[in-house]
């Protein structure tokens, strides 16, 4: 055994762990779970643990359905929520990979995906690391007579509430990332009312694709233990502000930020600018995988600075990617913001097509277009299209019609995940035609 595997074995045995789960996503980054008793981590370890893959969302047919879980120590992690008030008799938890039966990795696991991603910008020399700024809504444990969530509070952006639910809540969840080894860098009151935002520190990106997984948990299970419920829906209130997950990334050359260049504009180096390019360039064909819920559109379309044309600037924030410039003096702060993304994708799967658009743009020295410095949304058609600014995809059909076509999108998924986005995106956007409002409900409010 490896030195990770002996440490969690011997913590566990201190701390008189009785439970351990083995966490993994299925296609759609819902979470899912097997909890074990401490005396068969080892084999867990070795040898994996086996489970039916055709009852998870993507990851297997019936006829390949024998699949396994086999636990990464460096993701051990106790949770806090669990067990005694000394911390004994309690649970902990690992991220796993999905393993095929003869042990090699499982195409169709979404962390697979994303290490596979990373892989290739390993050869290419680069790292990638991503800082996510994670919205959400806090709601009331019951609905109003009309069925309507019920906001926790009326207060705005940046809004210090004297005695306010959202100070506890936040206070609280912010403690619990903490005790499991997430740090956290800023945490306030966002736009919409009970709306809040948490930003996570800067991590390698399978590190936060982690760390997002276990930040929704915590986030719900604060809100369930203060009789309060959490929303990660993009957006579920109409006329009020979606929940975006607007996410900083930058490319590293060993020790060195691959996007600054000291003396150039904005601090962008070549490369920095090549890898906004491809993001750029493929955007669209992205979109499906980033924002993969019928309500994501109705974010993306639905103003309060939520993106909808492909474009860049220098602190726009109706541009689809920004370049932030808090820290000018700071080479190592130099990265790009890309400001599509929502709470509810799969942080996997969406950190792998970012991170292979971008790479192609430095493949290929893509040249980057002139940055929209004017606020997008208050152009006409004709100057958008004079200026080349293309829109996203108005929907979720829309979206998967044009991912059906790019090959970059379906290398970095692979077969199975491409062909699942293909299948059942298709057949949820048919079931919302035909009940929209009701089944949005029914189907994204308990799930997101």
């Amino acid at each position: 055994m490896d030195r990770q595997q002996e440490f969690v074995l011997r913590t566990v045995e201190e701390r008189d762990v009785r439970f351990v789960r083995l966490w993994f996503t299925d296609v759609l980054g819902s979470l899912k779970s097997v909890a074990v008793a401490p005396a068969e981590l080892e084999a867990a370890f070795t040898e994996g643990i086996g489970f039916d893959g055709s009852t998870i969302e993507g990851l297997a047919r019936v006829v390949e359905s024998d699949m396994l879980v086999r636990p990464d120590p460096s993701t051990f992690a106790v949770l806090p929520w669990r067990g005694g008030p000394d911390g004994r008799q309690g649970t902990a938890r690992m991220f796993c990979d999905v393993l095929t039966p003869d042990g090699l990795p499982a195409p169709q696991d979404p962390r697979h995906v994303l290490k596979r991603t990373l892989a290739k910008a390993a050869e290419a020399g680069f790292s990638f690391y991503t800082h996510p700024e994670i919205e959400f809504y806090l709601f009331e444990k019951d609905l109003d007579a009309q069925g309507i969530p019920v906001p926790v509070d009326q207060a705005g952006y940046f809004d210090h509430v004297p005695a306010g639910v959202a100070h506890d809540f936040r206070r609280e969840a912010i403690t619990m990332l903490e005790a499991l080894g997430i740090s956290v860098e800023y945490s306030h009151h966002e736009n919409g009312p009970g709306q809040n935002e948490i930003d996570l520190r800067y991590a390698d990106a399978l590190s936060t694709a982690d760390n997002i997984m276990t930040f929704r948990t915590v986030v719900k299970e604060v809100a369930f233990a203060q009789g309060h419920q959490a929303s990660f829906m993009p957006r579920p209130l109409a006329g009020l502000p979606g929940s975006g997950m607007h996410t900083h990334l930058s490319l590293f050359s060993g020790e060195a930020n691959a996007f600054h260049a000291d003396g150039a504009e904005y601090q962008l180096s070549t490369t920095g600018r090549s890898f906004i390019a491809g993001l750029l360039r493929h955007a669209r064909e992205i979109t499906a995988v980033t924002n993969q819920w019928v309500n994501s559109y109705k974010r993306l379309w639905g103003g309060s600075e939520a993106p909808s044309y492909v474009c860049w600037g220098h602190n726009n924030r109706s541009a689809l990617v920004r370049v932030p410039m808090y820290k000018p003096s700071k080479g190592q702060s130099t990265r790009v913001e890309y400001r599509a993304l929502d709470p509810a994708t799969n942080p996997y799967l969406a950190f792998a097509v970012l991170l292979a658009a971008g790479l192609k743009g430095v493949e290929e020295g893509w040249e980057l277009p002139a940055g929209a410095e004017d606020d997008v949304w208050e152009l006409t058609d004709s100057e958008r299209r004079s200026l080349g600014i293309e829109p996203l995809p108005g929907s979720l059909s829309e979206a998967i019609s044009v991912m059906e076509g790019s090959e970059l999108v379906a290398d970095t998924l692979g077969e199975g995940v491409f062909d699942f986005f293909l299948r059942n995106k298709r057949a949820e956007w048919d079931d919302y035609r035909r009940e929209i409002t009701p089944f949005e409900r029914r189907r994204y409010l308990p799930l997101l």
